[in-house]
This record gives C-alpha cells, structure tokens and sequence, in this order.
C-alpha cells in the first residue's frame, strides 16, 4: 500500500488538458512517482487512487501498449501499479484493482451493497427440492463438502460447521470487489459483486455476478466466451468457456466447464470436465466427466465417472478400447438409492437394452456384472476385477490429474485396493461361500436376492475376490516393516470421503470435536482431513496386520508367515495378469481395438513381473 500524495497543480492541468475530469480533484490521491502523462479522456467521482504508470502492457501477443488509464469512468477505485484500463463503456465502480492488469472493452465493474462474493451461499446436493446441505466458501474441497452432506441430519454438527464457516466468510470477505495482480479482462459485458485473484483471465464473458475466482500466477482461471455465472466459487486452474450457464455452484481445482454446459446448485471438484449438458443438484467428485448434449446429472453422487448419451452411463461395457467408458463411484447412490461404481468398483451393473442399470441389492458384491435375459437377472461376481478396462483405469487417474502441487485442495487416494474396497471384497467372498455351502457345489443356480448367480459364474467370483485379497495382503506388506503396528485405529470399518479413504472411527471422532468446539475453524478442519490422509499408511497397516492374521488363521506376522504372504501374492498377480490378458484378446479378436493398442498394453502387462522383483518388506 502506497502512502498516497495529492495532485499538483501542474498534474492536474495536464489531465485535464487529455480530457480527463474530475468531481473533486481533492479526492484523487496518486503514487509518488504518478505521472499524468498516459491519462486520456477519464472522468473521477469519489474516492480515487493511483499507483504508477512507467511501464509497457502486453495486450496480445508481441503487441504493447504504455500503462495507462483511456476512455473511462471511474468511482471509488484503487488501481495499482502499470495498469492499463480502456474503453469502459460504463464505469468501474467500488473496485480495487491491483497491479499490472489489462482491462479493455468492459461494460461495467460494480460492487452493490449486500455483496456475498458467492460464499455463504447455501445450495442442496442431491435432492433438487430439499433443504441446504452445503455451504459454499472459497477454500471448501471435496472432503468438506461430502462431510456436509452426508452429516445433514445431525443436527449439532450442521449447528457448528455453519458456525464455524461463517466465521471464516466473516473474518475474510473483502469490503468491495478486487481486481488482483496480472488479471486480464477484456471484451466483457458485466462483472458485479466479483472477487477475482492474481493471473486470472476474462475473455468476452457476459456476466459475472457474486462469484469468487480464485486463481494465481502458476493455477491460472480462463473465464472464455458468452460465460454467465452467478452465485459459485471457481478454483484454481479451472476454465469455464463457450457460453456456459452457471448458478449456485462450487468449480474445484483443474476442472474444465464448456460448449454451453448448463449447471446449478451443484458442485464439481479436482480434474471434473463437463461439456454440453446439464447437471442440477448434483455432487461431482474428482475426476466426473459429462460430454453429451443429452446428459443430465440430477439429483446424483458422481466421481471418477463418465456420464454418456441420455440415460447410458457408459457408453459400453468395462473395456480397453478408446470407445469404451469405465467410471463411477465408490459405494455412493442416487437419489434414487441406485449405487454407482469408481476405480473401487463398489456395486454392479448391468447392461440391458444398451443401457447400464444400476442394483443397490448388489453393493456387497463389488465389482461384479448383472446380465438381463428376459425377465431374469443374472449376476456376475467379481468380474470386473479381471477387465482390461479396469486395469487401463488404475494406472491412467493418476496421470490424469492436471493439479499444480500447490493446489491439491481435494485430497484423492487413488489405492484401488484399500480397506474400503477390500472390506467389500471380504464381505462378498463370505456371501459367495455362503451361497456354495448352503446349496452345495454341484447345483446349476444359485439366488441371491432376486438375481441368478449361475454355478460358474460363482466358483470365478470366490476365486477373483482371493486373487484381489492376496494382491492386496502382499502389496501393503511390501510397504511397511514387518512388526505390529503402534496403534489400533483403522482396525474397523473403513469409508469415502469423495476421494479421502479414511476409518470410519476417524470420522466420529472429527463429528466429536467439531461438536465439543476442539476444532475451533474451517482450517482446522481442512487440517485434520490432511492429517487423516497422511496417516492412511498406518491407519491401513493396523487394518491389513488384522486382516492377515485372520485370513492365515495366525496370531502375528512372522517372517515366516510374510515369505507365505509373498508367495501367494506373486501367484496372485500372475493369475490376475494371466485373466487381464485373455480379456485383452479376446477384445482384440472381435475388432474392438487397433493391433497398436493391443500389442502396447500386451507389452505392458509383460513388464509386469517388475514389480514382482520388488522387495516385500523392509
């Protein structure tokens, strides 16, 4: 902040002599160093401020222009150093803009009273009619967000995140809107009541209005063309462009909103895409994708998942080829009450008549298939655990996020194999046995529910969920030294957190302390949502010594007991290999994919053995 200094008489005459006037030149303070020099046709009212004017602006590339202020109308505005504002045609109004910004072709900057900046704004998730679940504020993440919602009911704790938020909106929330360092906006209808930070850029949007746009210098925002947003927050690295529609929504890090998507009261987080369609009510976690005209996302819990035409959400099958969509959640529903998938593969799916179904009934049989025939449903237990697809997906997420290292706000455990998806394992392996020892292991058919498991299609399932178990055993013991572990948490059961795998004791005792007032601000909490997940290795260590002893049928871990562990989990990873490979072919020979394709992903899997080679234990 400058010590600001009055005109001289000899500053005020030389603007004026550019045309430029004032209501009270008294009223206009200027940097020491100010030269009125590259001021041309501006009018002041109010209270002004201006930095320095000494330098060149780009204003397109390898085209420059002085710094300067021309064909304006100011009012009660602060400008920074070595900008340069032009053609408004309206006026720039309570603002304060910072340094080295380009501003041309605006119709109006305003802030009005009773500004919100789009935080505080309470929007509900998941049913389009119901009471506020979430309140949006600018450092919310996708952790924060799913607590909200899925701790709607308890009354106390919605009492003090509410509190604790609007502390934080209260303690934070600027007086008027700012304009910070590096911001280009150019050919733009309306800003009003806009928070916009350092390196954003506004390029022919139509209108912004109450909204926070938190970009910098290294996770630049591009606010494109014909873009309407209203009432939402967008974060760091997202573009929101081609005439997008938005109100009431939260646009995490790295999220790409184009091709006039249309969304309200909804939230999208880390690396989402949307384009085209329309999404009302709904909670986007990392990585949801929605690319059709057609698509609606209403009222539904999505992550890691892409939405495809009408009511198709997946285009195919789980596969390898470039046409096929694998996707969804981990063991979050619709409103509906339908579960959907995620790398995890929590629930199954059916294909029928093209379309893919979705069976809460099914959800403790993870990765599996439900087949319509007529009237029949037949279900496929464990299938999926041995696609291609699935294996393409494992290791293609993590390359797929486009986050700077500074701005990882949402925290994604990308683990496919964790205590949340091996519990489900577990728990569908002992259905599947139970099925076998109740009926026998000779019979055609087996019911579960109101779905047919054929004989085949069961004896596979039990086989593919201990293939996972044993890979799962042996790829945890290579990551941790071979003692007990120092603490108990996590030894229970296990949940999501719209990408945080954490113990589900670990979530209690965050509603406790947030209740009692242990947790004391909104940082406090982002911080023990950290704290959980950089304490996930123990926390799965804890659960994974338990769930050895159990499955071996040991007291503790011995060397010797860990050479087993290791034996059965190369034998495991072959055998897994050894399924992904013959899915491979049999996708290549039906024509669904390039020879390239094939032999790269061929080549892929051979180069597996390397991390047989690894050393189980330290």
């Amino acid at each position: 902040m400058y010590d600001y200094r009055a005109l001289t008489e000899n500053e005020i005459t030389v603007l004026e002599n550019n045309s430029c006037w004032a209501e009270d030149w008294n009223r206009v303070t200027v940097a020491e160093n100010f030269r009125p020099n590259y001021f041309h046709r501006v009018m002041f009212y109010g209270d002004i401020q201006l930095g320095n004017f000494e330098k060149q602006v780009e204003v397109s590339k390898g085209f420059v222009k002085h710094s300067g202020i021309n064909n304006a109308t100011l009012r009660n505005v602060t400008i920074g150093d070595n900008c340069l504002i032009e053609n408004i045609s309206g006026y720039i109004n309570n603002y304060t803009i910072g340094n080295d910004c380009y501003i041309s072709n605006v119709c109006t900057m305003e802030t009005t009273e009773g500004a919100t900046y789009g935080e505080g704004n309470l929007i509900s998730v998941l049913n389009e009619v119901g009471d506020g679940n979430i309140i949006l504020f600018k450092e919310i993440n996708s952790q924060f967000a799913d607590f909200m919602v899925k701790h709607f009911g308890n009354r106390p704790l919605k009492d003090a995140i509410r509190r604790l938020i609007n502390e934080e909106i209260e303690r934070t929330q600027p007086d008027r809107g700012s304009v910070g360092d590096g911001v280009k906006i150019v050919n733009t209808k309306e800003i009003t009541n806009t928070v916009i930070y350092d390196g954003c850029e506004i390029s022919g949007a139509s209108r912004l209005s109450d909204c926070t746009i938190s970009s910098s210098p290294t996770n630049t925002v591009y606010i494109g063309t014909g873009v309407i947003c209203e009432n939402s927050i967008i974060s760091d690295g997202s573009s929101i462009i081609n005439s997008v529609k938005m109100q009431d929504c939260f646009v995490g890090e790295a999220c790409q909103i184009s091709n006039g998507f249309t969304a309200a009261q909804s939230v999208f987080f880390a690396n989402s895409y949307m384009s085209n369609g329309e999404a009302c009510a709904a909670f986007c976690g990392p990585f949801s994708a929605s690319h059709h005209k057609s698509s609606l996302l209403i009222g539904g819990r999505f992550s890691f998942y892409n939405a495809g035409s009408a009511t198709n959400f997946s285009n195919h099958a789980y596969k390898l080829g470039p046409m096929h969509y694998g996707t969804l959640e981990r063991g979050s529903k619709t409103a509906s009450g339908a579960y959907l998938l995620m790398p995890a593969h929590i629930g199954t799916f059916s294909v029928l008549f093209g379309k893919l179904m979705y069976h809460p009934d099914t959800r403790d049989l993870p990765f599996s298939y439900l087949i319509a025939y007529g009237d029949t449903m037949y279900l496929v237990p464990g299938r999926n655990l041995t696609t291609s697809g699935l294996y393409r997906d494992i290791r293609k997420w993590p390359k797929r996020d486009k986050r700077a290292k500074d701005s990882l706000k949402s925290i994604v455990n990308f683990d496919w194999l964790s205590p949340f998806s091996v519990g489900e394992i577990l728990r569908g392996k002992k259905i599947l046995e139970t099925l076998r020892d109740a009926s026998g292991d000779s019979v055609s058919e087996y019911n579960y529910h109101e779905y047919v498991i054929k004989n085949s299609s069961l004896m596979k399932g039990i086989k593919y969920y201990d293939i996972a178990l044993r890979i799962y055993m042996g790829a945890v013991l290579k990551r941790h030294a071979l003692e007990k572990p120092q603490s108990f948490t996590g030894v229970g059961n296990w949940t999501d957190l719209s990408g945080l795998l954490l113990p589900e004791s670990e979530e209690q005792r965050l509603i406790n302390d947030i209740i009692s007032g242990e947790v004391e601000t909104v940082a406090d909490v982002l911080d023990r949502f950290k704290e959980i997940n950089e304490n996930y290795s123990e926390y799965r260590w804890a659960w994974t010594y338990r769930m050895i002893c159990e499955y071996y049928g040991i007291e503790e871990l011995t060397p010797q007991a860990a050479e087993q562990v290791k034996a059965d989990y190369i034998t495991a990873r072959r055998a897994w290999i050894a399924e992904i490979r013959k899915d491979a072919d049999k996708e290549f020979s039906q024509g669904d994919i390039e020879r390239d394709v094939y032999e790269d992903f061929l080549a892929q899997l051979d180069r597996e053995v390397d991390f047989e080679n690894q050393k189980l234990y330290m």
